[in-house]
């Protein structure tokens, strides 16, 4: 047993003891949209806060402690025909929620299946990669504000699945290590970290300490919330107020391109001239202001 999990041993609150495990601690093991929505980007491998597409507030801290209170119950699908353009927000041109069949809103669905889809298969990508990508997305709370804004994060498949190392686990490796100490995941601190040995934006999770039982309630009510539901159903395309991908006159493979949330591998970007790095802003004073937009 690591140090990290010690948080859930023996010393559990007695509410704990006697609570069973939740569906969105389930879905995170592997188990199983509003106007202005926030949601975390983790682009650039800084954690950026975006409202309709446009980042408002950004923290270049290495790490975030939030409280995770929604889950998608399934890891999601997306595949974007054309060429990623910084700055164009448009929706995948196929996309499934639940990684089984694609969605009846996709607008050029690849295959009636996932298992059987050309863009599921290795090389369809770039190198060895596969066309289409995995996902999940979280609806989270700030661990100091569970009370507050509810918003989204898409994770990439980078940081969901794998062994991961003690203090550095992937999401669902994370979730069975909660989840086998009998302890739903939304009664839980989480440390979401960004992964600097990884080439590409990784995040990795860790325990930092339990709730008590106030605050789990209140985690439990907010994972109830509009804004929850939209953040687990909606992709980030939706959230953003994406244009729709356009109809392809062919199914031919064109350059593959993936939005920074789902990105696995290094996509080549025009090069644009350097601006002069804006001021931080501080997440917590931001986030209070976000209500009054």
């Amino acid at each position: 047993m690591s140090n990290e999990l010690s948080v859930l041993g023996s010393g559990l609150p007695s509410y704990l003891k006697e609570t069973q495990l939740d569906e969105t601690t389930k879905a995170l093991m592997g188990g199983g949209g509003s106007t202005g929505m926030k949601r975390i980007s983790i682009k650039g491998g800084v954690w950026r806060m975006m409202v309709n597409g446009k980042e408002v507030a950004k923290n270049e801290e290495r790490a975030m402690n939030v409280v995770i209170v929604a889950a998608s119950p399934k890891v999601s699908r997306t595949y974007y025909a054309k060429s990623f353009t910084e700055g164009e927000i448009t929706a995948p041109d196929c996309w499934s929620a639940d990684g089984e069949v694609p969605s009846s809103k996709a607008e050029n669905p690849q295959s009636k299946r996932c298992v059987d889809c050309p863009q599921n298969q290795k090389g369809s990508g770039q190198g060895d990669s596969r066309a289409c990508r995995y996902s999940q997305r979280l609806a989270v709370a700030l661990a100091n504000d569970i009370g507050g804004e509810v918003m989204q994060l898409t994770l990439p498949a980078s940081s969901i699945f794998g062994a991961g190392e003690a203090g550095k686990w992937p999401l669902q490796t994370y979730a069975k290590m909660i989840g086998s100490k009998g302890v739903p995941i939304t009664a839980v601190v989480t440390e979401m970290r960004f992964d600097t040995e990884a080439a590409t934006p990784k995040i990795t999770f860790k325990p930092v300490r339990v709730l008590d039982a106030d605050e789990h309630n209140l985690a439990i009510e907010q994972g109830k919330n509009a804004a929850a539901l939209s953040a687990i159903t909606m992709t980030v395309a939706e959230v953003d107020k994406a244009k729709p991908a356009p109809k392809l006159e062919s199914k031919a493979q064109v350059e593959v391109a993936e939005v920074a949330e789902v990105v696995d591998e290094p996509v080549k970007r025009t090069a644009k001239k350097e601006e002069a790095p804006a001021p931080k802003k501080d997440l917590s004073k931001i986030l209070a202001d976000w209500d009054e937009e």
